[in-house]
């Protein structure tokens, strides 16, 4: 994307808190409008600082941000306006009703009452039944889903999903998916925590790491896919075999624990993948193989390998 389509412009920023920790070091991220980016990170890396510096709700100890070209200290009200965030915490008032609490959050943001947008955001995340419950009647499930509809009560035009789905039921996490998409078609743009990577391979545009306060990467999901995953071809011996032939030391085989197999690393950017002088080895080696297969590193293994050599 054109650098003209930035949205969040993230620059230098730091988070020490009284306590000495220092939850964020000099992290420069930016995000571009209609993309939706999942930060991945351990517990404790930042993510949720992050998020919270950027929402207004905790004060950086250095750099800035700005949010559609407005900074979000001499700007809040307008950065505020534009964002919308469903916490981690369950933090709704018990014993007002469902459309009470999200008809209620519309109105902190100036917007003039829309029951028809009200509507559809509690029939899109299946509460529209429950309007007239109190939220203490609900489910941890469904008190979830208010979150989210209090979160899209005011048409934000960014939403930060931080750990949307720890926790939940498989109904609530593809229901909330399906609003993702939904919401990214319409031109919001998404910034999401969580520990699923697959959820994040699966929905991601692109994908930044942070561990100990900084950013380790962000790339186009497909592109930092390519670039850090390996492949893998699994050749199913028809003979056991006890060590990896010496002729065959070169192309660095991994043999099985029970040596039915030979296992194949070779980088998939590569310009020659190597299989094509692999299999004429072993046939020159007299290794017959009955059955072949290829695997490849998922995202979680790539974030793995990632934050391990951020350590």
């Amino acid at each position: 994307m054109a650098q003209t389509d930035t949205l969040i412009s993230i620059s230098n920023l730091s988070k020490t808190y009284a306590t000495g920790f220092e939850a964020l070091k000099g992290v420069n991220l930016n995000i571009q409008k209609g993309e939706i980016l999942a930060l991945l990170g351990p517990n404790g890396a930042g993510k949720t600082t992050l998020i919270s510096i950027v929402c207004g709700i905790v004060n950086a100890s250095g750099g800035s941000v700005t949010v559609a070209g407005h900074d979000i200290v001499g700007d809040y009200r307008k950065t505020r306006t534009l964002i919308g965030l469903v916490p981690q915490e369950l933090t709704v008032d018990a014993f007002e009703t469902v459309w009470a609490t999200v008809t209620y959050s519309r109105g902190l943001f100036g917007k003039k009452a829309d029951p028809a947008h009200i509507e559809k955001v509690l029939r899109d995340l299946s509460l529209w039944d429950k309007k007239d419950n109190k939220i203490i009647e609900l489910s941890g499930g469904m008190k979830r889903r208010v979150l989210i509809a209090k979160a899209l009560s005011h048409e934000p035009e960014i939403l930060f999903l931080d750990e949307p789905t720890a926790g939940v039921d498989v109904e609530l996490r593809q229901d909330m998916w399906r609003l993702v998409h939904d919401l990214r078609a319409s031109g919001t743009t998404i910034i999401l925590t969580t520990h699923y990577i697959e959820e994040a391979e699966e929905i991601a545009d692109r994908v930044g790491v942070i561990n100990n306060g900084e950013i380790v990467v962000v790339e186009d999901k497909v592109a930092l896919m390519h670039k850090l995953g390996k492949k893998q071809l699994v050749l199913e011996l028809h003979q056991s075999l006890s060590m990896v032939p010496t002729v065959l030391e070169a192309f660095s085989l991994d043999l099985s624990d029970d040596g039915a197999q030979l296992i194949y690393t070779y980088d998939t950017q590569g310009e020659h993948t190597g299989i094509t002088a692999l299999l004429s080895a072993l046939h020159g080696a007299g290794v017959k193989f009955k059955d072949l297969s290829t695997t490849q590193s998922s995202l979680e293994d790539i974030f793995v390998t990632l934050v391990r050599e951020a350590q």
